[in-house]
């Protein structure tokens, strides 16, 4: 029995691996479009992407992050000024974009702009901290995504929209985890409506990583801010100990692969390249090996895992 299940098992992976091992041809043809390119993993993958010869599109927040980025590639790829959170940016990244595709389409849409800070406790936050992160990390998507589908449906192409673990789940307060989550559900609905019309949707799920947004002085630096703005009753609950031990728990959780940002735009040129993309693809081996699983475990046994090691208010019960 154990050796047919084996088998099976064998077989099942052979399969799989040769199948995500086919390539779209054409791929200089391609247009590609990629938000967040600044920095992190939307620079990486327009380089990477770049030295594959499709036709790089990249979106930067800034005109240094452009300037940049084209001194760095060919001159195949093309910039463009983006600010997800302004419709009339959006539409006019989205004219530019139909000028350049023109009746071929735009093969591939990634979704890589976003935030991260502030994460901390959620009566820490005041309101507008939870509108800004939901305005980049899930409006921002939907926005982009809404203003460019028809060109990538037309080219029956590519959506890859950049989540993460919190998309799953959710380890610190504020928007963050709530963003991802949405991100998540948009996907999802996305992937079934749009594989009437020939387009895939693919979710990359990292684990931690070592960006200009997530190193631990970036963090620590939100979370005091953070703990600066917070109510003067709210301080007296959590006491000064909790911060600093909260500090302390997020600097030591650099994973040693968190520095190599390959492991993240592999997934996503594969999303883009391959005739047949996995519909979510994890990231780090944080993500392989602790936090898929724990997205599957009971509610109260993730709840320990949680409180274990966690630093407490000063005046929990």
């Amino acid at each position: 029995m154990w050796l047919s299940l084996a088998v099976v098992a064998g077989l099942y992976y052979l399969l799989r691996w040769y199948r995500e091992r086919q390539v779209v041809s054409h791929l200089r043809d391609k247009f590609v479009f990629i938000t967040g390119c600044d920095s992190g993993f939307g620079n990486l993958l327009a380089r990477q992407l770049d030295l594959r010869g499709l036709r790089v599109l990249a979106a930067c927040l800034t005109e240094q992050g452009a300037e940049q980025l084209r001194n760095q590639t060919s001159d195949r790829l093309e910039t463009v000024i983006l600010d997800v959170t302004k419709t009339e940016s959006i539409a006019a990244a989205a004219e530019w974009v139909k000028e350049r595709v023109g009746d071929r389409g735009l093969w591939g849409l990634v979704n890589n702009a976003g935030i991260c800070t502030p994460m901390a406790p959620n009566e820490w936050l005041h309101i507008e901290d939870f509108e800004r992160m939901l305005d980049v990390n899930l409006l921002g998507v939907i926005k982009v995504t809404l203003s460019l589908l028809p060109l990538v449906r037309k080219a029956r192409g590519r959506l890859v929209n950049v989540s993460s673990v919190m998309g799953r789940v959710a380890l610190f307060g504020g928007g963050y985890c709530m963003s991802k989550y949405g991100v998540e559900a948009f996907s999802d609905s996305l992937r079934r409506e749009l594989s009437f019309f020939g387009v895939k949707v693919a979710m990359v799920e990292p684990g931690y990583f070592m960006t200009n947004m997530t190193k631990p002085e970036v963090f620590n630096g939100s979370l005091q801010a953070s703990w600066d703005q917070a109510r003067p009753e709210i301080k007296e609950l959590y006491g000064d100990k909790f911060v600093a031990n909260f500090v302390k728990t997020s600097t030591l959780m650099k994973p040693p692969w968190s520095e190599n940002l390959s492991l993240v735009t592999d997934c996503m040129e594969h999303a883009l390249t391959a005739c047949h993309p996995r519909t979510r693809y994890s990231a780090g081996w944080d993500a392989k090996l602790l936090y898929l699983p724990m997205s599957y475990m009971p509610t109260f046994l993730v709840d320990l895992m949680m409180y274990w090691g966690a630093p407490r208010p000063a005046k929990s019960v």
